[in-house]
């Protein structure tokens, strides 16, 4: 049987984990992307920088290694908070295609222009070539074509202004203003960005808005702060779309969607590179079960549609907790809307022992998607399978039916005692 020829649309964080993963597993790839085409700088934690060296990206983790300070105005409060990672997309991205090729993945640079469908994936690029492919993956963010929306938040739009300024330390912020927030970073070398967040309705024309995000900076006294009087002079601006949403469909027999093709949320939710990996990091295994198990199609096809949701979710509440924790600009049209989305339900939600319940469900096993009994939680919906190689399943039936617990631990080693005795607590056992 040929090997099946895999073709990702997009070299961004979720597109090349994707690939990569893919050739762990032996698959031959050919990436398709094409360069960025405006300079960005994106403020990033530690955990992304685990993620990254998770997903074999290590070209790209060196380029993340820009300490900056981070201070946050929010709620009236001025804070200074532990350092972020400034992170020049352009090299960024440029170092995952040399992860990529390292990794054994072919890499076309070029604008898809359209794709079909007809027995088999033709991918068509601005240069003429077409590429075939027994399966696609869709990662080309926020650009991917879009069938339906499974769920839409506010119409949302982030401005951002680049400039270049003096030398120094590098540095960033984050403030609110009455109608949006604002991010901002310098760089060591005087590279300057600012990009406020707004909705999308009542902007100025693209004429206007240079002038239009002058005259804010003007009023900042953040900005006065981090950068030079250059801040008070119209700058380069770029218009991008920054509306949480979700993909109907992300996954069928012979395509998946990742990162922000298959969900976009508000950038004050987290780091969207996190996002991105966090759907990615799953795909591989997903394909590797469509493609070679097909009696397992459905359990694939339902483990990372329902775990797409769940992220999406995940992230939206935690951008809704975010806006909430602004209660100075209640009332606000901007504010009220993000406050209340995407429902009212808490992002965590409190222990109950008596509704654990133990149910079959998709699982990842030794490169597949398999089927286990997990327990599912009230706040871990999807349920969780075993805590450090320990099955929780068994634990919670025993206990359930009246069993000591410490008979259950008896010859477990003490580390993994330890950790089910704080997991049962934290589950509200007694």
């Amino acid at each position: 049987m040929p090997e099946p020829r895999i073709v990702v649309l997009g070299a961004g964080p979720a597109g090349a984990a994707t690939a990569i993963g893919l050739r762990r597993l032996g698959y031959p790839v050919t990436v398709v992307s094409e360069w960025r085409r405006f300079a960005a700088v994106e403020g990033v934690s530690q955990r992304v920088l685990e993620g990254l060296r998770h997903a074999g990206l290590g070209a790209a983790l060196g380029q993340a290694a820009m300490p900056a300070t981070r201070r946050v105005q929010w709620n009236a409060r001025q804070l200074q908070l532990n350092q972020e990672f400034l992170l020049d997309r352009q090299r960024f991205d440029r170092a995952l295609r040399d992860d990529l090729q390292q990794a054994g993945a072919s890499v076309v640079e070029g604008r898809v222009r359209d794709v079909s469908h007809d027995g088999v994936h033709q991918v068509r690029v601005d240069d003429g070539q077409v590429l075939l492919a027994d399966f696609l993956v869709e990662a080309r963010g926020r650009q991917a074509p879009l069938t339906a929306d499974r769920l839409r938040g506010p119409e949302t739009v982030s401005l951002l202004n680049v400039w270049q300024g003096s030398p120094g330390t590098p540095a960033s912020a984050v403030e609110s203003v009455a109608d949006g927030w604002a991010w901002m970073a310098r760089l060591e070398d005087g590279r300057c960005y600012w990009q406020v967040t707004l909705d999308a309705a009542g902007l100025p024309g693209k004429a206007g808005l240079a002038a239009y995000c002058a005259a804010r900076r003007a009023r900042s006294a953040l900005v006065a702060e981090l950068f030079d009087a250059q801040a008070l002079a119209p700058a380069q601006v770029h218009a991008r779309s920054s509306t949480a949403i979700l993909a109907g469909e992300c996954v069928g027999p012979d395509w998946i969607r990742v990162g922000d093709a298959a969900m976009a949320v508000d950038p004050l939710s987290g780091n969207g590179i996190f996002q991105s990996l966090s759907s990615a990091l799953q795909a591989p295994v997903v394909i590797n079960t469509l493609l070679c198990r097909p009696e397992r199609a459905a359990l694939a096809r339902q483990f990372h549609q329902q775990r797409v949701e769940q992220l999406f979710l995940r992230f939206a509440r935690i951008g809704r907790d975010f806006y909430g924790q602004e209660q100075t600009r209640m009332g606000q049209p901007f504010w009220d809307r993000r406050q209340a989305w995407p429902d009212g339900q808490a992002l965590h939600v409190a222990a109950d022992w008596q509704a654990l319940r133990v149910e079959r469900r998709p699982v990842l096993r030794d490169g597949w998607v398999d089927e286990a009994e997990v327990v599912v939680t009230a706040d871990q919906p999807l349920g969780v399978w075993h805590l450090q190689g320990l099955e929780l399943a068994p634990v919670v039936r025993a206990l359930q039916a009246g069993r000591p617990l410490q008979a259950i631990l008896n010859g477990r080693p003490v580390g993994q005692q330890m950790t089910l005795r704080r997991w049962l607590a934290e589950q509200g056992y007694r």
